[in-house]
């Protein structure tokens, strides 16, 4: 699909970059988890940059940008949104946070060793059910499934799907209550980085009417790399964590995933820069020479980024792991990849009848076929 440089549909150019940034943030995610979860040891983690809530940022910034582009060409009606948006997270979530709970209670049942959040393995009929409604950073909740630390952020992005679903496809007074009642249900923590995906609605919407000559763009390109780096090297966040935690006037509710807001606003405009640069720095021509590798990794990044904790999870709670041990890192590397290709066709299986089933229920249903 291609378009006049200023128009808002996607350039297969510009498509190669937004999937070739997916795939690097996903892995950017899993390296620093290698770090987290001290599969690295502590001159390997020195010497590597962690760019892991960096590459969470990214990936909120575009999928801003992408949905705002369905919304606009793919999904025009509130109840096709609703469908795709919940087919895609669920066919991914839904089997992978069954595959936690399952393992983490065979685990522990078998070995008796520690699980983390086991608690939670008491009561799957009430936590289930609680993550699959995304519950986890409302209000004064901060819950995990086991061994599923990267959840948190889909316990955000799923609630700005609905929000923008609210905003977009709603009008009058029914836009502004069920937006608020959305606002109102979420609570405070998801304000804070809602900014962060709206920056790629924005970054949507300012496209359509902005040209950039492609040497500001590549200069600009360049600039953003150069600051993202020096950022990693720098690293602020620390300091800017306190001061967020200083300010946060809600003395009963934990900031939890939101307490680094202060540098993730920073981050969200580089990459907003860089994306809006990119558009425009005529890559295309290059990243089509690897658009098969790139159109491969993005297939993947969803079920990546989700899975490969649960894999990491799973190996510390079985096995020794030697840090910095070279067949270790390659060892898990090696889980983590093959359980990634092993999840992805049965996750595309479950987004076509999952496709299906919404439109049947909407089918029965005429007076939820909001246009």
């Amino acid at each position: 699909m291609s378009s006049p440089v200023g128009g808002d549909a996607l350039d297969p150019g510009f498509s190669l970059y937004l999937d070739a940034a997916r795939g690097l943030a996903a892995l950017a995610v899993v390296v620093a988890h290698f770090g987290y979860f001290r599969i690295l040891d502590d001159a390997q983690i020195a010497r590597l940059p962690d760019f892991g809530r960096e590459a969470v940022i990214a990936f909120f910034v575009l999928s801003g940008f992408v949905i705002a582009y369905s919304a606009r060409h793919k999904h025009r009606t509130l109840a096709d949104y609703a469908t795709a948006r919940a087919a895609r997270l669920y066919s991914v979530v839904l089997p992978v946070l069954l595959l936690s709970f399952a393992l983490a209670a065979l685990v522990q049942h078998a070995t008796g060793l520690p699980v983390s959040d086991a608690y939670e393995l008491r009561k799957p009929w009430l936590y289930i059910p609680f993550h699959l409604a995304f519950q986890g950073d409302t209000w004064g909740f901060a819950e995990r499934p086991p061994w599923l630390l990267p959840y948190w952020s889909l316990d955000y992005e799923a609630w700005y799907y609905v929000l923008f679903g609210c905003w977009h496809f709603l009008a009058g007074r029914r836009r502004w209550l069920a937006a608020g009642a959305v606002l109102l249900l979420v609570g405070p923590r998801l304000w804070l980085l809602l900014p962060v995906w709206l920056s790629g609605v924005v970054l949507f919407r300012w496209q359509q009417g902005h040209v950039l000559g492609r040497g500001i763009a590549r200069a600009g390109w360049l600039a953003t790399v150069v600051l993202v780096a020096l950022w990693g090297w720098c690293d602020p966040e620390p300091w800017l964590r306190g001061v967020a935690q200083q300010w946060w006037p809600f003395a009963g509710i934990r900031m939890g995933s939101a307490d680094r807001v202060l540098a993730d606003y920073p981050v969200a405009l580089l990459v907003w820069v860089n994306f809006a640069c990119a558009r425009h720095a005529g890559f295309g021509a290059l990243l089509a020479r690897m658009a098969r590798p790139i159109r491969f990794l993005a297939a993947h990044t969803f079920t990546l980024y989700l899975s490969h904790a649960l894999v990491i999870g799973v190996w510390q709670t079985l096995l020794p792991i030697e840090r910095g041990a070279a067949h270790e890192i390659a060892a898990i590397a090696l889980a983590i990849a093959l359980a990634a290709l092993a999840l992805n066709p049965l996750t595309e299986v479950l987004r076509k009848r999952l496709v299906r089933g919404f439109e049947a229920v909407l089918a029965r249903a005429p007076a939820l076929r909001i246009p």
